[in-house]
C-alpha cells in the first residue's frame, strides 16, 4: 500500500524516482496528517457513508484542473474501489506535482434497477481529505443485468457539477458494461432530482438531452458531458473488440476515447498516464512507473498511451499551441518550457 510521503525507497521497480518541487507543500501536508492518523486501512463495511455520497447534492470546485474518477462497482468490477484506494496517495502525489491546484471527485456507479446505492458521489477534495472521501464509497457488487446506470451518472455530471475555472477538466470512467439506453424519469427523480431546476423554473416541457416523454437518452447525455469534460471510458480486458460495449461507448464518446486496458492491475496507471500525457509530462510519468514496475510492463503501458492517449494541444505554462508533429522532449518556442510528449 502506497504512503502519502515522498519516500520512494520501498518501490520495487528498475529505476529511482523523486517527486518534483511542484506540489511539495501539498504532499508534505498530506503526509503530516497521515502520520498523525496512523496506518492506512480500508475495511469492508455494510454500506456507504450516505451523508457524504448522496447524489442529490450539487458540487463545485474553483480548481482549474479538476479530475473525476468514476468506477462501475457492479459484479466483477466491485474490487476496483479497493485497487484505487490502495493507490490513492500515488495518484494524488504524482498528478499534483504536474498541476498544483488538482482536486479529485470519486463516483461509484451501479444499477438503479436493482441496487440500493446505484450512484454514490463524493465532493471535490485534495490531499489527505481524499482518504475520507474515497473511504465513504461502497462497492455494492450488484447489477442484475448487463447494462448499468452510467446514464444516471452522466445526468448528474451535466446538472450537479460546476467547474467554472476549468478549461478542459478530466473525467475517467472505469467499466466493462454497456449502459441502459433510456433512463426512466422516475429513477432520476428518486436518485438525483429531475427535471433539472432550471427546467422547472422555466416551465420547460420540450426535448432536453434526449428527453422523450420524461425519459433520458443515455448516449445523448454522455455526448453533452463530453463537450465540457475530457472524457475517457477505460474498459476492463473483457469481451471482443468492437462488441456491444465498444459500439455503444463509441457512439457516446468517440472511438478514440474508448480505451481498452490490457492489464487491469495497471488500471490506475493508465488513468494517470492519460492525464500526464495531456499535461505534457508523460516522460516523467514513465520514470515514475519504472521505479515501481519492470521495464517491459512500463513500455507496454507507455506505448499504448502514446498511441491511443490524448494529444498535448497547448503548452501548460503559456498556452502556446504544440505542433502536431512534435514528439518526445519538446521545448516550447514561446516560453522555453520543456514538455515530455
Amino acid at each position: 500500500m502506497y504512503s502519502w510521503d515522498d519516500d520512494t525507497s520501498g518501490w520495487l521497480g528498475a529505476a529511482r524516482y523523486s517527486f518534483g518541487d511542484a506540489g511539495k507543500d501539498a504532499r508534505d501536508e498530506a503526509a503530516r496528517r497521515a502520520a498523525a492518523r496512523g496506518p492506512r486501512t480500508y475495511e469492508r463495511k455494510a454500506g456507504p457513508n450516505e451523508g457524504m455520497v448522496d447524489p442529490r447534492k450539487r458540487v463545485e470546485t474553483t480548481s482549474r484542473n479538476p479530475l473525476v474518477v468514476a468506477v462501475d462497482v457492479t459484479g466483477s468490477m466491485s474490487q476496483w474501489p479497493f485497487e484505487i484506494f490502495d493507490r490513492l496517495p500515488l495518484l494524488y502525489n504524482t498528478l499534483v506535482q504536474y498541476r498544483e491546484d488538482l482536486e479529485i471527485l470519486f463516483a461509484a456507479i451501479g444499477d438503479a434497477g436493482v441496487d440500493r446505492w446505484p450512484l454514490q458521489v463524493t465532493d471535490f477534495a485534495k490531499g489527505y481529505d481524499l482518504e475520507q472521501q474515497l473511504g465513504a464509497l461502497y462497492g455494492e457488487g450488484g447489477g442484475g443485468d448487463a447494462p448499468e446506470s452510467y446514464g444516471v451518472f452522466a445526468w448528474w455530471m451535466q446538472h450537479h457539477v460546476r467547474v467554472p475555472n476549468a478549461e478542459r477538466p478530466f473525467l475517467i470512467v472505469f467499466g466493462d458494461a454497456p449502459m441502459h439506453e433510456k433512463v426512466p424519469a422516475g429513477q432520476l427523480q428518486k436518485l438525483v432530482g429531475y427535471p433539472p431546476p432550471q427546467a422547472k423554473a422555466k416551465g420547460f416541457t420540450g426535448a432536453l438531452l434526449g428527453w422523450n416523454q420524461g425519459d433520458i437518452d443515455s448516449v445523448a447525455t454522455w455526448q453533452q458531458v463530453a463537450q465540457t469534460w475530457d472524457t475517457w471510458f477505460l474498459r476492463r480486458p473483457t469481451g471482443r473488440p468492437g462488441d456491444e460495449v465498444d459500439q455503444q461507448w463509441t457512439r457516446a464518446l468517440g472511438r478514440e476515447r474508448v480505451f481498452r486496458i490490457d492489464d487491469e492491475q495497471r488500471a490506475v496507471d493508465y488513468a494517470m498516464g492519460i492525464v500526464a500525457r495531456a499535461w505534457g509530462r508523460l516522460g516523467d510519468f514513465e520514470q515514475n512507473m519504472l521505479a515501481r514496475q519492470d521495464e517491459k510492463k512500463v513500455k507496454s503501458v507507455a506505448e499504448r498511451i502514446r498511441r491511443d492517449g490524448p494529444r498535448v494541444l497547448a503548452c501548460p505554462s503559456c498556452s502556446a499551441r504544440i505542433p502536431a508533429e512534435a514528439f518526445g522532449r519538446y521545448a516550447c518556442s514561446y516560453c522555453g518550457n520543456t514538455l515530455e510528449l
